[in-house]
């Protein structure tokens, strides 16, 4: 559903005839879409090399920005939210329910909870109608006038009337719903005039009232137009009287169809009634010509369109509705009342044809060609019509038209059914709301695969909210604080919950993998662990690990181990997992990280024993990577000189000195850069040269040790700590 956008820059940014010129000059017009919210960036930029601009133009050129849609404020705000329940309670009766629980679903029981839930949202619109009225509630700009809602209202309940009838009732006439969709919505005779005309000692003097009387009638408001007839008993006209006597009763005894167990019942009583308004009619015929007048007005014109309407006369009623200043919407309610009390829904498009070649819909008010369109049965049309009325109309009404069959369920070229068409378009409204991303998901993901890839772009880009610190002078960011104790809420928390409602996995990795950036940033390596790792990206930890392994050399190995404290719970973690991913490279150079970690926090607090055996578990176990076995006995050598102590085991010694062997072997035959790469980095020279005059020195203190171990008569095995 392609739309053509058109977007007026103010202030202009050349003057009217200037396009010429502003091609020549070596400038176009870019336009950029925000992912977040649909807004549009606009700017000039060259389209050919900057060199070759004209000269003389302007260096500095302006930023447009603009939406295509107005994002919803206030109230509509609330109607959205509110609509939105009934829509995620659709797609549960029509995707979950089914399956978990068909035996409490009959054939016939989805239709009757579809139409409780379209009822919801008709009522939705009614309360938002009754709460835009109100002037107090004005308090800002509202998106929509109340008339707005009204028309939304009128709508949705008349596709309930028509398409969603109750239950046993899918067969029986339709002319007391429509009355009552008609009485409703379109509010006539006025309640103001019947109040004026009771308070009247001789109403009949009065120049509506008549007029109020006939329309009550033609309204089936029997009990309105009864109590005035029964009025007219001091009415000077005895014939007036003795007719208003016969046809008051008339009035009150109407039958309607909801009065009768069953419309054979129904259908007897309404021929008797027939039977007495045919006698009624011959009376009147028979009142003199000259009786026909009471000095204020011709009451037998009056009285006979009253009967031609009980008769059914096509003539007058749509007479009367065009004399009343009514439309077409009267004259096909008002035919299936009294000209054919059992009339149809199959049946009512053939009168609607027939009244609208006599009194078409005004086709510049969107609203009545959408009622034409429901009542012709032409449910596409009908949705074309509400897009331009209101995009929530179409969308709404399209999700409850696709279960009901009434529209086409297979996709077009777009690879799109008409529902999910106008349910992403609903969607794209939405989305210029940042704040109503959870919802603008759940409405993309009812749409298949191309609205579920919608979506993962929608939750993709929500700000995390994850910074600490607030805009100056604001409050603490609460949720990051509690995010960074180990809870998981907030907007977190929401992503979280929606990309597992919709099974949007790619999303939630995608989402974790933004979180641990953050979290990078700030050297919260703990937390930027756990998300790398939710996020099953792998690389992603590896870079996580150097940054950590890079503290060591830009803080020192005191403020490296501190940081690196609060990755081990995440350690636990992934070694939970499978061992594919658990015995992974990464994975092991974050073990390695927390070795090194804790072997210098135990140095830094004098625990030199378990530093010794933390440092050489690391080179006997292979948990150092290669690179990190020269840094590693480096690290080590005031260990080995210490004066007090001695933290090694003889075997420990023979590690560090086969580990010490390897690297100046392997050094000698070109594999320097391999193994001495971490250690030249740590050294003032930061070269391989430093790097291996540094290893001199671990050699020396590694000898000294050995000495010291051969005064007090410790061996290192049967060939001494040298001897291998």
């Amino acid at each position: 559903m392609s739309r053509n956008v058109s977007v007026r820059l103010n202030p202009p940014l050349f003057k009217e005839g200037g396009v010429d010129d502003f091609q020549t000059s070596g400038r176009t017009l870019s336009l950029v879409v925000s992912p977040r919210d649909g807004s549009l960036a606009i700017y000039p930029t060259p389209n050919t090399d900057p060199r070759n601009l004209k000269p003389g133009y302007p260096k500095s050129q302006p930023l447009y920005t603009a939406v295509e849609q107005r994002p919803p404020t206030s109230e509509r705000r609330t109607f959205v939210i509110d609509c939105s329940v009934v829509f995620a309670a659709l797609q549960n009766l029509l995707n979950v329910a089914p399956t978990k629980e068909p035996e409490l679903l009959g054939d016939n029981q989805i239709p009757q909870i579809i139409r409780k839930l379209t009822v919801d949202y008709g009522n939705f619109c009614k309360e938002c109608w009754a709460f835009s009225s109100r002037s107090e509630s004005r308090e800002g700009p509202l998106d929509s006038e109340p008339d707005h809602y009204r028309k939304l209202h009128t709508c949705f309940s008349l596709f309930t009337v028509l398409y969603l009838p109750e239950s046993g009732f899918e067969d029986a006439p339709i002319g007391d719903e429509l009355m009552e969709w008609l009485n409703a919505n379109y509010i006539e005779p006025s309640t103001e005039e019947g109040d004026h005309l009771s308070a009247l000692e001789r109403p009949w003097e009065d120049e509506n009232f008549w007029s109020y009387v006939t329309r009550a009638t033609l309204r089936g408001l029997s009990k309105a137009s009864a109590f005035f007839l029964e009025a007219l008993s001091k009415h000077p006209s005895e014939n007036l009287r003795r007719m208003s006597e016969h046809l008051a009763p008339l009035l009150k005894n109407h039958p309607r169809l909801h009065q009768f167990n069953s419309e054979r019942d129904f259908a007897i009583s309404s021929r008797r009634w027939k039977e007495k308004v045919k006698t009624l009619r011959l009376e009147l015929d028979h009142i003199p010509d000259g009786d026909r007048d009471d000095g204020f007005d011709d009451w037998w014109d009056h009285f006979s369109d009253i009967v031609s309407i009980l008769e059914g006369r096509e003539e007058v009623l749509k007479r009367l509705c065009v004399d009343f200043g009514s439309d077409w919407k009267e004259v096909c309610v008002a035919w299936g009342i009294f000209v054919d009390p059992r009339l149809r829904r199959q049946d009512l498009p053939e009168v609607v044809v027939q009244i609208l070649d006599e009194m078409p819909p005004d086709p510049t008010d969107l609203e009545d060609v959408t009622h034409s369109l429901l009542m012709l049965g032409k449910p596409t049309q009908v949705l074309s019509q509400a897009a331009q009325l209101d995009p929530w109309l179409a969308a709404h009404l399209a999700d409850t038209m696709e279960p009901l069959e009434l529209i086409d369920r297979d996709p077009d070229d777009s690879g799109l059914t008409l529902r999910q068409q106008y349910i992403l378009s609903y969607a794209e409204y939405l989305h210029s709301d940042p704040g109503l991303w959870r919802i603008t998901a759940d409405y993309m993901c009812s749409c298949g695969d191309i609205g579920k890839e919608m979506a993962d772009q929608v939750l993709m880009r929500v700000p995390l909210r994850l910074k600490l610190s607030s805009p100056p002078g604001g409050p603490p960011n609460d949720e990051a604080s509690r995010i960074r104790a180990g809870d998981l809420v907030g907007v977190l928390k929401e992503i979280n919950e929606t990309c597992h409602h919709h099974q949007r996995e790619r999303a939630r990795r995608a989402v974790c993998r933004i979180a641990a950036r953050t979290f990078l940033a700030e050297k919260e390596y703990g937390l930027a662990v756990a998300y790398t790792s939710s996020a099953e990206d792998w690389p992603g930890l590896g870079r996580i690990v150097n940054c950590v392994l890079d503290e060591y050399f830009e803080e020192g190995p005191v403020k490296f181990a501190r940081l690196v404290s609060k990755i081990e719970p995440s350690l636990q973690t992934l070694r939970k997992q499978p061992s594919s991913i658990a015995n992974g490279v990464f994975t092991y150079r974050l073990m390695f990280a927390i070795h090194f970690a804790d072997f210098h926090k135990q140095r830094s607090h004098g625990h030199l024993q378990e530093a010794a055996r933390v440092a050489a578990a690391m080179l006997k176990d292979e948990i150092a990577p290669k690179s990190w076995w020269a840094v590693v006995l480096s690290d080590s050598v005031d260990l080995l000189l210490n004066s007090e102590v001695m933290p090694f085991t003889p075997t420990d010694v023979s590690v560090l000195l086969h580990k010490l062997q390897e690297i100046t072997m392997r050094t000698s035959h070109g594999a320097g850069p391999d193994y001495l790469s971490m250690l030249a980095r740590a050294t003032k020279g930061k070269d391989e040269k430093s790097a291996l005059q540094r290893l001199q020195v671990v050699r020396l203190a590694l000898a000294k040790y050995y000495a010291r171990c051969t005064a007090i008569g410790v061996s290192g095995g049967p060939d001494g700590l040298f001897g291998y």
